[in-house]
């Protein structure tokens, strides 16, 4: 049994107030030192010195596509500390002073492949309370920020820049701690070319600064932060109001699609709130992005990153806004301390994503996208292999990571294990305890553990019965799927599951139903449509469905796979077009592999689409292909 003792360094209380220099509120987070929560992905040593608040005043320069100027970092020490240890990944460090502007030595460390290098500053013995400010710039090849040239955009007039942190990609453009246990505030003052506007994941400060040819955005963040959640973007964007506390941010040519999608997101909101509490974060907007950006969405505090892809026309796949709108309780209220417990985040936000989606949409709706998850994650399992140790939702040490863990199992059984729980407690027992999860850990990392205890404490009680029912322990430590998962219900797809069958029998394709159906039953029905195809057979299934020319990337990628993989010939110009289209992981990864598993034919056919689209990926996306595309 591990424990859920956890030691506050530096620190006697979570949240402690204390004033700053200047007008800054700094709001300091406790740090885990439990040996579950230690994260070997930062070279930091917060025990001794850790970063509580970062100021940044940068310029962008996008002829040189690099980022620079100065972090002025505050520093909480140890008594007797005299060196501050940050993360560095390429990095150019021209000064480092203290407060009194007097240089600190600094040395940066041998670099690690993937993590980086320690930046070591000599800060010296003084009072606990120490600011230093770092004179840099990002080299123009930092993973976290991509530089898209106009013609890579809708407008095609002016540049774009946006940036990706998680997970451990903002030591490329920011000098500090970059752990998701060490949380930090923020302000920043970032100059750019006119007439490019500037949104960052925190709440603007006045208006712009008009310095002739350029402008100067100030943006601050009050409440402590994971690092990877500092996000900036710049480009030709405007934006449309939705509600009183929610907007969304787009390029001008894609603005009204974007504000049809997401129109109801200040609905999503009052359901969140009612489910488990306040959002707490004031403004809850949005930007959507060009088709470059890696993810579907990533949860940025105050300005959630989308992308494209999920503007269907009709709303269906706004389950992604709901998403990354549930992070604003699991993942960035309540954060993963180190990356062999991502499903604290990603696990415990799809299961709040699908009561949204139930509280706005219905039960049928959320049946139906349960029941996707579950099947995603039996397909995961299954190919993983039943005692594979990243089935767990704990990474164990020999394969976390921050890059680790399979989205089946991060997202969709950490879903599973959350409704399961739900089903044996019943909900509004379960959803009391969620609720004060979140409100006893607000703005505080978490491990695994953590849950764990908090569980066994608050949920089961002295119940051991109810506790051997549960089986959280093996959940959440052991490989594979426990004998009490609830399995979805049976009757969600039962429409589509007959017309699959059908089809698989007779070869009748339904096709008025399909025009009627959700995108969830598409999905659902392309899942269970048969894996081996004639070209005749692929050929009809397209004309009496239009799948090539489909306006759902999720349903045209899901066409597309099973084309490609039967060798389909008319859908190999659809695919290219769509991989230079889209950069999103999600698709263009299991594109490639789909491809380079068709052996000769295939493979050539991905090392002539990989050679023209690289350039146009993201690092995270190109990361992940390099390693399909030989």
């Amino acid at each position: 049994m591990r424990s859920l003792a956890a030691l506050l360094l530096l620190s006697t209380a979570a949240c402690t107030t204390m004033k700053a220099d200047g007008p800054r509120r700094e709001m300091i987070a406790p740090v885990l030192t439990t040996a579950d929560a230690r994260d070997t992905a930062t070279y930091a040593r917060p025990e001794i010195a850790r970063v509580t608040h970062v100021d940044l005043d940068l310029a962008l320069d996008f002829a040189a596509k690099a980022v620079g100027g100065t972090a002025t970092l505050y520093v909480l020490a140890a008594p007797g500390a005299t060196e501050l240890v940050l993360d560095d990944r390429g990095l150019q460090v021209s000064r480092i002073t203290d407060e009194a502007g007097r240089e600190l030595p600094f040395t940066v460390g041998a670099s690690t492949e993937g993590k980086g290098a320690p930046l070591t500053i000599a800060i010296g013995p003084g009072a606990e309370r120490r600011r230093i400010a770092i004179q840099y710039t990002a080299a123009p090849g930092a993973e976290a920020l991509q530089w898209l040239a106009p013609e890579q955009t809708a407008g095609k007039a002016q540049p774009f820049l946006f940036s990706q942190g998680q997970a451990i990609l903002n030591r490329t453009w920011i000098p500090t701690q970059d752990s998701p246990g060490i949380r930090q505030t923020w302000r920043a003052r970032i100059t750019a070319p006119k007439p490019l506007t500037v949104v960052m994941s925190g709440l603007k400060q006045g208006e712009p600064e008009d310095l002739g040819d350029r402008r100067a955005f100030t943006y601050a963040m009050d409440k402590p932060v994971a690092p990877y959640l500092i996000a900036i973007a710049a480009g030709d964007i405007a934006f449309r109001k939705i509600g009183p506390r929610t907007g969304v941010w787009a390029e001008p040519a894609t603005l009204d699609a974007a504000a049809y999608e997401t129109a109801d997101t200040e609905k999503m909101v009052e359901a969140a709130e009612r489910l488990y509490g306040p959002y707490r974060w004031g403004r809850y907007d949005m930007i959507v992005l060009p088709p470059s950006f890696p993810y579907g969405g990533m949860e940025n505090p105050t300005l959630t990153f989308l992308t494209p892809t999920f503007i269907a026309g009709d709303r269906g796949l706004n389950g992604l806004v709901a998403h990354e709108l549930a992070h604003s309780w699991s993942g960035n209220l309540v954060t993963n301390a180190n990356w062999a417990d991502s499903w604290l985040n990603e696990g415990v936000t799809s299961y709040f994503e699908n009561r949204i989606i139930e509280a706005l949409y219905g039960t049928h709706r959320a049946q139906q996208e349960a029941a996707l998850s579950f099947a995603e994650m039996e397909r995961e399992l299954q190919d993983a292999g039943a005692n594979n140790p990243e089935t767990a939702l704990h990474l164990p040490d020999s394969v976390a990571g921050p890059d680790a863990g399979l989205g089946g199992v991060i997202y969709d059984k950490g879903a599973e294990f959350m409704r399961t729980v739900e089903t044996i407690v019943g909900r509004p027992r379960f959803d009391a305890w969620l609720r004060q999860w979140f409100d006893n850990h607000a703005f505080q990392p978490a491990t695994s553990a953590m849950i764990l205890a908090d569980m066994k404490a608050n949920l089961v009680g002295n119940d051991p019965a109810l506790a051997q029912r549960l089986m959280l322990d093996e959940w959440i430590y052991q490989p594979g799927l426990p004998a009490n998962a609830v399995r979805p219900v049976a009757a969600a797809f039962a429409e589509v599951d007959a017309a699959a069958a059908g089809y698989a029998g007779s070869g009748s394709i339904p096709a008025a139903a399909w025009s009627k159906w959700t995108t969830a039953e598409r999905l659902r029905f392309m899942a269970e449509a048969p894996k081996e195809r004639t070209a005749t057979q692929l050929a009809a299934l397209d004309q009496a469905l239009g799948l090539s020319r489909e306006g759902n990337d999720e349903v045209l990628f899901a066409w597309l796979q099973l084309a490609l993989a039967n060798r389909y010939e008319p859908a190999v110009p659809v695919a290219e077009q769509f991989l230079t289209r889209v950069g999103r992981r999600k698709f263009v990864e299991p594109m490639f592999r789909t491809l380079m598993g068709e052996g000769a034919w295939g493979q050539a056919i991905a090392k002539r689409i990989y050679g023209q689209t690289r350039p146009l990926y993201h690092a995270v996306t190109r990361d992940s292909v390099d390693k399909v595309v030989k």
